[in-house]
């Protein structure tokens, strides 16, 4: 299949927050534009690969697609922005933004991507304590275990995530238009982000 790069958002309505990733302080289930990604294990090529500067996805990548257009189904007040899959990893903007307070907002009750349980495997993203409902942590490990379901169902047997991911709060809407572009443009940079590892936070 051909590239699979999904460019959703078109409103910025500044609601942006300045902080550094991964603050101990920061509420991940404060309103905020987040920028997201989230690697496979030992970065095994899990999702396709990149031919003639286009994604084709495996099986695997092509639910790895679905279930990330489907996280705004699944979590109230919680949208994405552009997102790309690329051969071992995910890139993808997660937009929080509610009306009242994040403790009064829960996830719904859907089949594929079901909303997390209170009390997360070791392995789990957050290590600052339990998953707090709707924040980034929970949608980021609600996604992971949904593809990680599907492939033990379907003998995909070898797939598996690596227990972290990296996030950043985009604080402009400069960052904002320059990390779309990054997104949009990541299948055409491949032969630099699988040389060059640390390239893959930006």
């Amino acid at each position: 299949m051909n590239a699979r790069i999904s460019l959703t958002g078109n409103l910025f309505k500044g609601k942006y927050r300045t902080a550094t990733t991964r603050l101990r302080s920061w509420d991940y289930a404060a309103n905020a534009y987040y920028f997201v990604t989230i690697c496979t294990h030992n970065r095994q090529h899990s999702f396709g690969d990149v031919v003639n500067d286009a994604m084709q996805l495996s099986a695997v990548g092509e639910m790895a697609y679905q279930y990330w257009s489907e996280i705004p189904q699944h979590f109230v007040d919680v949208d994405i922005d552009a997102f790309v899959i690329m051969p071992n990893h995910v890139h993808g903007i997660v937009v929080i933004e509610r009306p009242e307070p994040a403790s009064s907002v829960e996830t719904r009750h859907v089949a594929s991507l079901p909303p997390t349980s209170p009390t997360p495997p070791a392995q789990a993203a957050n290590k600052f304590g339990p998953l707090k409902p709707g924040s980034l942590q929970a949608i980021v490990h609600s996604y992971k275990s949904a593809v990680t379901r599907w492939c033990k169902k379907n003998d995909h047997l070898v797939f598996a995530w690596q227990p972290l991911y990296y996030d950043h709060i985009i604080r402009s809407e400069a960052s904002l238009h320059k990390i779309r572009e990054y997104i949009v443009n990541n299948p055409l940079k491949w032969a630099i982000d699988k040389e060059n590892q640390p390239s893959l936070w930006m």
